[in-house]
């Protein structure tokens, strides 16, 4: 019967395995405590500070709380070094009054109420322990070369253990390499030892991390010795050192210092991590490394530390077991451990530790407690604390191994189960309730939540809920004609929609709905789903010169209802804090950029739901730093090799290097270019020449520009020899007729190759003998006497003091030139047409050109034209340069007497003319009819006169005239033509249309054809008054006006002239002139364009002024124009304007009145004091030209001598000798009114008439003017007075 009970719970666990769930009860509604935070199973304290024991935990009612201390209740209350917190588990232990050493123990805490109880971890407080370096005195240490070395440092034991480094006096970290390294527990091995590992001050620390602690060891000297150095010392170091006496080490074979022996063993726990470790000592230093016997190491867990030395292996699996080897190996062996690795396991779960139970009554539930480790661990239940085995029996309740079965539960059946799983390495504890209630559904999700996704992405709606028994859920969206279950839509087991893949149709309402047998709750939330942010325009890769700017761009777009936030990052790392960076809404600018600003950028655009990014390079370049280190090698008579050492590139590869030169000897502080080599050679073999003294310099050329010239090199001398070459442009040429002038280009200095460098000078008439001369210090030599024109043999050849150069190459020249003797023969002209004439003649014999031959010229001129006999003789000359024997003459007078002659040039200048010849040329079209008008115009009629052409050409033979008619939208009529004699200038057509505008077209006719014609405009007239009027040149201006109705009108601001138009053209315009003026080019024009009125401003008044209306055509042509109407301007305004009201002229004698009282004021101060006004007559009594003091009695000047300075009174000037004028200062107040009358009244103002008065003035100040002063005038003078 058990047996089938058995059967059936397992059954039920595969049944019911949805309920095993972990359910989040609502604190609201009742249920078992539950563990929320404690201590750690082991607790290290520090023994510094205040003991807190954590314990938290949350049930409904609010759970109590107790703890136990090694096995035994701890009761709190008695102890008074130990506190509780209030509503929590947590124990504060004072450590002010108590050592913290009294309160390590094994504490646990408990939580109940009245539905359960649950209990933490065994928790094992232990303070953190730093203990002191035992004292101790260290001998030097005294090794020999090559030996291997272990310098101990054996820490004191601490909790946890310390961290082992070994430092220096400074505090600064010893070296360590292949040969020197640090072993895992601390000592420091030397595979062998170097004289530079002597030293004084090997000191080992250690840290201990709780108590920020550092602990120090006694340094450790240490002395490394060759065998005759130790030989030397031993008697020194023999009585307090410890000596290492062996034979002197030679090279060796590895050994290991540890491990010993050939194969060791270590045990390691699963997840920790395992670290193995292979020191050897031999000479040379040893490289170890390492194999798994049985298999591959794990390369993503693995890594070599201490230069290979340590092998680690991270988070250690049961496949991580096995066999490991270690090889230390050198040029003379190697050797071999092998590491046996034995994983064991404390207990771990499996699937996860049991989780709560939420049941109805009536209910089944299954809690499982599967966990593993090595050795397999074991498993015991507790209930509330206490062994389930001693708790109440509960027939809903079956036990099997790690799970327990409840079947049926009823009410009253919570209680909170305890698991406990373990093994020799350690323990599992774990609480899981089971709660027995009956709620009705509740969804815990909160109301109307909106949920934002990126399109094509996932999303995920919640439904949490809660209830017992467990809701089920359903979905609907909008108007819930359906539930949502399959594609697209996912439903999973805890009520959580998933839209695997949202599109913008799926935004909207959804609705959960969560129902059990109590009840139903309805949840909404909304979906919203965005457009992805994209960037459209990514930054590129750019490469910048530094010292210029830069431009990443980094265009996005995004869904707009999100807020973006730009970010630019440098190589991953925020931007530098630099005001040369300026970020913008889509772009990043660098200005002046410079090589630390190389890297790579990244825009980064964030919203609250995604993200996209984009980087760039950027890349500084700049021209290469110069060469260096140029060293000349390989050195012989005429090369040597040059080596440099490239400068830094600067992020742009080196493409070439220019080698340049100077020759301090013969050009000094010129560099010339020598040669170039690709980027990627650093030597380059240079080919030289003699007697120079060479300095070298190096350039670099990448792709930006050339780097500075590098230190120029020492300097390289080699020796002298003989010209390598001779002169180049060796000529020969006369310069008179009788001489031969030999010239060439000389050799540089660079090209003489050695001291006393001359030249030898040859030549010879063609077939003769040589002639040589040396000459040096010229480039050029004379030979007189020579016949004229013959041909010469050339050579010059360079020497110095060490020898002749090569054999030169022979030049050929001409002795010099005379004129021709003879003129070209033969000669006769053919006439092409009226403007071109074609000439022959025969070649001139070469030995009367006596030159070379440069060519022909023709003189040619116009005698007179056939129609009419006047004289031009205007000489015109074509050159025809080269052998010719005939050429063209272009550009011929049609019907005209022409005379010419042709003499041949050579480099001297002409010979003589040949025999003057004359040619007629036929007739030709003639030229434009002089002059077109248009006369006597009627309404149905015009005359038009002509004069003949200027050009004729030929004898005229009659004119042609064509005429159309011209509507009012410039639209041609029919063309009518006739042909007219050539005796006539004049011609009168009828039958015209009236009002009607006229083109005509009228050119002149010779045999040859009609030429050009000239054209006029006219307009026949509507107005037979207008046939009285006098005729007028109907070229300029015509009779025919469009204009009607003009008036004008003389107002304040002008005169407005008005008037009617209604003819076609566009540019109208006022024209106005004064009246009787004698020049009818002043009149003006204003464009009235549209307009039918316009005011002329700026008319001067009194004046008359002649206006008229003008209707131009294309050219500024005066088509039409209005009568001219005669418009008066009065002399005097229409408005008389009372100057007494104006405010300006009371404002001004306001002012005037003012500056007079001020001016009283002053004088009754000056009289107060003494002072007195001069009079004219106490001016004219006094001689003396110095100024006089004033009287007190009178109020006049009395003597006055300035015997300190004699400076004139402010405000007069002084003339050249020194003295003042005394008529500078002679004004008076008389002088400005009648006899004395200007007076001021009781209130200041001025009642006097102002009048003229003739003064006489000293002749050095010339004549005032005699006319009335104004007030302002009278103003000044009184302020010179004062």
């Amino acid at each position: 019967m058990m047996e089938r009970r058995r059967m059936d719970a397992a059954l039920l666990v595969l049944l019911l395995g949805h309920l095993a769930t972990a359910l989040e009860v609502p604190l609201d509604l009742p249920q078992p405590p539950t563990i929320t935070h404690q201590s750690p199973k082991d607790y290290i304290i520090d023994p510094r500070e205040n003991i807190i024991i954590h314990c938290e935990a949350k049930g409904k009612p609010h759970p109590s709380f107790s703890w136990t201390r090694n096995g035994t209740h701890f009761d709190i209350d008695q102890d008074p070094n130990v506190t509780m917190k209030p509503h929590s588990g947590t124990l504060v232990v004072d450590i002010s009054r108590a050592k913290a050493e009294h309160y390590e123990s094994v504490y646990q805490c408990t939580a109940r109420n009245k539905h359960g109880t649950a209990v933490s971890n065994n928790i094992v407080v232990q303070q953190s322990r730093s203990p002191l370096w035992s004292k101790e005195k260290i001998k030097p240490i005294v090794v020999q070369e090559g030996v291997s070395l272990v310098l101990p440092c054996r820490p004191p034991a601490g909790l946890p253990p310390p961290i082992i480094f070994w430092m220096d006096n400074y505090f600064q970290r010893l070296p360590q390499s292949s040969r020197v390294s640090q072993s895992l527990n601390g000592d420091l091995y030397f595979s062998n030892v170097l004289k530079e590992d002597s030293r004084n001050d090997y000191i080992c620390y250690a840290r201990f991390p709780y108590t920020q602690t550092i602990q120090q060891k006694q340094p450790i000297t240490v002395k490394v010795l060759s065998m005759d150095a130790i030989n030397d010392t031993m008697a020194a170091f023999y009585n307090d050192t410890d000596l290492f006496s062996e034979e002197p080490a030679d090279e060796r074979k590895p050994i290991f210092l540890i491990p010993s022996g050939p194969s060791s063993s270590k045990t390691v726990l699963r997840g920790q991590v395992l670290e193995m470790e292979c020191i050897a000592e031999g000479l040379p230093t040893p490289e170890i490394s390492w194999t798994k016997v049985s298999g591959d190491l794990p390369a993503k867990r693995t890594s070599f530390l201490h230069y290979q030395r340590t092998l680690r292996i991270v988070n250690v699996s049961e496949s991580d077991a096995g066999d490991y080897r270690c090889t230390g190996r050198n040029r003379l062996g190697s050797v071999h451990h092998t590491i046996h690795i034995v994983v064991n396991a404390a207990p771990y779960w499996i699937s996860g530790a049991p989780r709560n139970l939420v049941l109805a009554p009536g209910e089944n539930g299954v809690l499982t407690c599967r966990a593993s480790g090595t050795p397999k661990p074991s498993v015991t239940w507790a209930m509330n604390g206490i062994p389930i085995e001693n708790s109440p029996k509960d027939l809903s309740r079956t036990v099997d191994k790690d799970t327990i079965i409840f079947t049926v539960v009823q009410t009253g059946s919570s209680a909170v189960y305890q698991c406990n799983v373990s093994n020799d390495y350690g323990y599992l504890l774990s609480n899981a309730f089971v709660n027995v209630l009956s709620e009705p559904p509740r969804v815990l999700t909160p109301a109307n939540k909106v949920y934002q996704v990126i399109k094509n992405h996932r999303a995920l709606m919640d439904c949490a809920s809660f209830g017992s028994p467990i809701p089920n859920i359903t979905w609907f969206k909008d108007s819930r004609s359906s539930t949502l279950d399959g594609d697209p839509y996912i439903l999973h087991d805890n009520g959580t929609l998933e839209i695997h893949v949202a599109q913008a149709h799926n935004s909207g309402k959804y609705t959960c709905v969560a129902r059990n047998s109590l009840g139903i709750y309805e949840n909404h939330i909304y979906l919203e789903v965005k457009e992805p942010t994209r960037i459209l325009k990514q930054p590129e890769y750019k490469v910048v010169q530094r010292g210029r700017s830069v431009v990443f761009e980094c265009k996005v777009k995004h869904d707009p209802s999100l807020i973006p936030t730009m970010t630019w990052l440098k190589d991953d790392g925020e931007l530098p804090d630099d005001e040369r960076l300026i970020v913008d809404a889509d772009s990043l600018t660098i200005s002046s950029v410079t090589e630390n600003d190389s890297g790579e950028y990244t825009c980064i655009m964030n919203t609250t739901l995604d993200h996209d990014s984009a980087s760039a390079q950027l890349t500084v370049v700049e021209r290469p730093d110069p060469p260096t280190d140029l060293e000349l090698t390989d050195q012989k008579k005429r090369s040597v090799q040059l080596t440099w050492t490239p400068g830094d590139e600067h992020n742009s590869p080196i493409q070439k290097f220019l080698i340049q030169y100077e020759d301090i000897m013969h050009h000094r502080g010129h560099w010339h270019n020598l040669t170039e080599v690709p980027g990627t050679k650093t030597t380059a073999h240079l080919k030289l020449s003699p007697y120079v003294h060479y300095t070298f310099r190096v350039l670099a050329h990448n792709g930006v520009d050339f780097s500075r010239p590098s230190v120029p090199s020492r300097v390289f001398k080699t020796d002298a020899a003989a010209p390598d070459e001779n002169p180049t442009g060796v000529q020969g040429f006369g310069t008179e007729h009788d001489n031969l002038v030999i010239s060439w280009k000389p050799l540089s200095g660079f090209q003489s190759n050695g001291p006393g460098l001359h030249y030898k000078v040859s030549w010879r008439p063609v077939g003769g003998e040589w002639t040589t001369v040396t000459v040096a210090n010229n480039s050029k030599f004379t030979v007189s006497g020579t016949p004229t024109f013959v041909p010469y043999e050339i050579k010059v050849l360079a020497a110095n003091d060490l020898g002749d150069g090569p054999e030169p190459a022979i030049a050929h020249g001409y002795s010099g030139e005379d004129l021709p003797i003879a003129a070209p023969e033969n000669v006769q002209v053919m006439v092409m047409n009226s403007t071109l004439a074609e000439v022959h003649w025969d070649p001139v014999p070469s030995k009367l050109i006596r030159g070379h031959l440069k060519g022909f010229k023709v003189h040619y001129w116009r005698e007179h034209s056939l129609h009419k006999h006047n004289s031009h003789h205007m000489e015109q000359i074509l050159v025809f340069s080269g052998n010719h024997s005939h050429g063209m003459l272009p550009g011929l007078h049609p019907f005209s007497l022409y005379s010419f002659n042709v003499r041949v040039y050579n480099g001297k200048g002409d010979g003589p003319p040949s025999h003057t010849q004359q040619f007629e040329t036929p007739e030709g079209v003639p030229g434009p009819p002089t002059s077109l008008t248009v006369t006597n115009p009627s309404p149905d009629s015009l005359t038009l006169e002509w004069s003949p052409p200027h050009v004729r050409n030929g004898r005229i033979t009659g004119y042609s005239l064509k005429y159309q008619p011209v509507n009012n939208s410039n639209e041609l009529g029919p063309v009518e033509e006739l042909a007219l004699p050539a005796n006539e200038t004049s011609v009168t057509l009828s039958n015209l249309k009236y009002n009607t505008r006229y083109k005509f077209y009228l050119n002149a006719k010779t045999v040859r054809g009609a030429g050009p014609t000239i054209p006029q405009e006219a307009h026949t007239i509507i107005d037979e008054a207008l046939i009285s009027q006098p005729d007028v040149d109907l070229g300029t201006a015509l009779p025919v006006s469009p204009f009607g109705n003009v008036t004008s009108s003389v107002q304040e601001g002008g005169a407005l002239i008005s008037w009617e138009y209604w003819g076609p053209e566009k540019n109208v315009y006022v024209e106005y002139i004064v009246e009787n003026s004698e020049d009818e080019e002043e009149w003006q024009k204003e464009l009235v364009n549209g307009s039918q009125n316009i005011m002329l401003k700026g008319l001067k008044g009194g004046l008359a002024y002649r206006v008229r209306l003008v209707a131009k055509g294309h050219h500024d042509q005066s088509l039409h124009q209005s009568k001219e109407l005669l418009v008066t301007v009065p002399a005097v305004a229409s408005r008389q304007v009372d100057i007494a009201t104006q405010g300006w002229f009371i404002g001004l004698m306001c002012a005037i009145a003012l500056l007079i009282l001020i001016l009283l004021i002053i004088c009754f101060i000056q009289r107060n004091k003494g002072g007195k006004y001069p009079v004219k007559e106490k001016e004219d009594a006094h001689t003396d030209p110095e100024f006089q003091p004033m009287k007190d009695d009178d109020c006049t000047f009395g003597e006055y001598s300035d015997n300190e300075d004699h400076k004139p009174l402010k405000g007069s000037r002084t003339p050249s000798n020194g003295t003042v004028k005394r008529d500078d200062s002679d004004d008076s107040l008389v002088d400005y009114g009648e006899g004395g009358d200007g007076q001021f009244n009781e209130d200041g103002s001025f009642i006097g008439q102002y009048s003229g008065k003739s003064v006489s003035r000293d002749t050095a100040e010339g004549h005032e003017s005699s006319e009335a002063p104004s007030p302002i005038n009278a103003m000044n003078s009184l302020n010179s007075f004062v």
